[in-house]
């Protein structure tokens, strides 16, 4: 292991272009990301570790030492990854000393089976180099995942260079890397997109521009027909048509996911307008007609795809926890890009819905699929198998999820501010030490629950610095003070902007209203038809069964009535208490004839609703996101 720091530890995107560039000095000294973190820390990574070893990934490495390899352990041939995606969130822990020895062990056996049974020419799959393997290396492009496991071994490797000084990894993935330049060169694509991130990743972290090159050829050669398709037909695997022509985001929704955010690291580094073009087109389409409102991308289980616009079923909802993922890489580059702040405010949304609720609230199960509707009889599955556990699992035979939510927790400080000449953008609400290059902030704040953020300068340049302060999309009657005094600004483009020479000392506070907002869906929009959603701050709500009187299915409520909810704080969560009425028992029959006029229904009982991203921990039991309206209101 090298022990000198070659740079100052970097966040996962570390890119000097675009119109602001992240600042990766950022501590989580508080509140709810830092809670995450440590949960992450203490519960998750431990629990991901053993079941690694359970379920064979760590023997399907070792096994290669043996002149005669046992069989490979598991379904699929793209196992390693869950290797590297944990390595990744460990090199954030181990490299802030977090770590407890266990952990260290973990990474210490399992970088030093990596370095060990890699192949001579770089190559390192370990299962294509079992010689029992039933396929030979490149041999299925579509769904060998050679280049998607390349992927993240390069973004574990380049974590273990920039946090820890380790470039062990690094060293592995640059041999890989150089052999996949060298074959596929001129030709050929992954199945799955996600080494296109990680090799713009790798040019930054090494300088060396074929990675780059290589990446932008990645992007381009979809649709080109260089993917044999198998399975299913060529718009799954977004390589119908070239990048540049995609009419929509279709597809298996991850996959879009990550070929989109390589597609905005290559526009990151080169600039190219027609990129930009394609991606702010695919962007707008996608939050207009194919995002759930919690952020989550994907409607259909049959190939864990995106789905037509305004296809959106609550129930049916695949919106799987690795989509919300790649949805939030996307938004983060798309931001660093333009400086945009609606890219943050979605990536917000999807951070504290869609992608929290894969994760029970204390870290040993997961949800693959997050529906925004529970039937009472409803099972929850991943795949063909049959029968299902009702709620989160604690591990998956494809368990693509759980080591992705270790490593998107571990990083979650490199998120939260960017920077441009002249000026600091603080893009999320949590306590905080920032430190940009000429100015450093102490943030606190009891965001999400709370509005009310406060931000102290520290250390601050000579002359006149921009402080650039993000307005939600859904806030309103925003108010700003420094040292007391409210300044002469407004926010404009979601940007709340105080230019002025600041001292060590200076106090700016932030004032958010959170009151509880009613959201209604498009017409076009059938699933949700006539039903309404809570919300307030970030926070998408929804009401469980163990919190309703009735059945969730005969709630109905009123627009005012949500307006005026009752805000209680419960177990250090803010849960809503609204007024409701009771539907009368409905026909037996599944089609009746309406009657000419619908009766309002009164509002007798009082429901609880909770964060959207904590149901499914008290047992499982009917949940509603959307929950009906009196007929004279659809």
């Amino acid at each position: 292991m090298t022990s000198k720091q070659v740079k100052p530890p970097a966040g996962a995107v570390r890119t000097a272009s675009g119109a602001v560039r992240p600042v990766s000095a950022v501590r989580l000294t508080g509140g709810l990301l830092r809670d995450w973190r440590h949960r992450n820390s203490t519960a998750t990574i431990p629990h991901t570790i053993g079941r690694l070893r359970a379920a064979g990934n760590v023997a399907n490495l070792s096994r290669l030492l043996d002149p005669d390899p046992a069989p490979y352990r598991g379904r699929y041939p793209f196992l390693d990854t869950d290797l590297y995606k944990t390595l990744e969130g460990l090199a954030y822990d181990l490299g802030d000393g977090r770590a407890a020895e266990p952990v260290r062990e973990f990474y210490e056996e399992v970088v030093g089976l990596i370095e060990r049974v890699q192949a001579p020419d770089g190559y390192l799959n370990s299962f294509f180099q079992d010689p029992a393997a039933p396929k030979k290396p490149w041999e299925d492009l579509a769904w060998g995942h050679e280049l998607y496991n390349l992927g993240h071994l390069i973004q574990a490797a380049v974590a273990a260079h920039r946090r820890m000084g380790d470039d062990r990894l690094l060293r592995v993935a640059t041999r890989f890397a150089d052999l996949v330049v060298s074959r596929f060169g001129e030709s050929g694509v992954c199945g799955h997109p996600e080494v296109e991130m990680a090799l713009v990743e790798l040019y930054r972290e090494t300088g060396e521009r074929r990675y780059l090159t290589q990446a932008a050829r990645f992007v381009d050669r979809r649709g080109t027909g260089a993917l044999r398709h198998s399975i299913f037909p060529g718009d799954y695997f977004q390589d119908h048509l070239p990048f540049r022509e995609l009419p929509s985001v279709t597809g298996h929704a991850v996959r879009m996911g990550y070929l989109a955010a390589g597609a905005a690291d290559v526009l990151l580094e080169t600039g190219d307008p027609s990129l930009a073009e394609t991606l702010e087109r695919l962007w707008d389409d996608m939050v207009a007609s194919k995002l759930y409102i919690t952020g989550g991308l994907g409607s259909r289980h049959s190939d864990e795809a995106i789905g037509d616009r305004y296809e959106l079923p609550s129930e049916r909802a695949y919106s799987e926890t690795c989509a919300a993922i790649a949805v939030m890489q996307w938004a983060w580059r798309m931001f660093l890009a333009t400086g945009g702040a609606t890219y943050v405010d979605v990536f917000e949304r999807v951070l504290h819905n869609a992608y929290a609720v894969g994760l029970s609230a204390e870290g040993t199960a997961f949800f693959y699929d997050n529906p925004l509707q529970r039937r009472p009889d409803h099972e929850q599955r991943s795949g063909a198998e049959p029968g299902g556990e009702p709620l989160r699992r604690a591990w998956f035979g494809c368990p693509c999820c759980p080591p992705n939510i270790v490593r998107w927790m571990a990083q979650l400080a490199d998120y939260v501010a960017a920077e441009r000449d002249g000026a600091v953008l603080v893009a999320a609400y949590t306590p905080a030490r920032i430190e940009g290059s000429e100015l450093d902030l102490a943030m606190e704040t009891g965001y999400p629950w709370d509005g009310d953020v406060r931000l102290k300068v520290g250390r601050a340049p000579r002359g006149p610095y921009e402080l650039m302060l993000r307005v939600p999309g859904w806030a309103r009657d925003v108010s700003v003070a420094v040292n007391g005094e409210p300044p002469a600004a407004a926010p404009r483009d979601g940007w709340l902007t105080l230019r002025r020479v600041w001292t060590a000392g200076d106090e700016v506070r932030l004032h958010l209203p959170m009151p509880v907002r009613a959201h209604g869906s498009h017409p076009y929009l059938d699933a949700t038809r006539g039903a309404v959603s809570l919300a307030r701050g970030p926070l998408v709500y929804c009401v469980e069964q163990q919190d309703s009187p009735v059945p969730v299915d005969d709630l109905v409520l009123r627009a005012r009535d949500i307006v005026n909810a009752n805000i209680e704080r419960r177990d250090g969560a803010v849960v809503l208490h609204v007024a409701a009425g009771s539907a009368p028992p409905p026909s037996a029959e599944l089609y009746p004839e309406l009657p000419a006029a619908q009766p309002e229904t009164p509002a007798d009982v009082t429901a609880t609703f909770v964060p959207y991203f904590l149901w499914g921990n008290r047992g499982p039991q009917a949940m509603r996101v959307w929950v009906r309206t009196p007929a004279h209101e659809i």
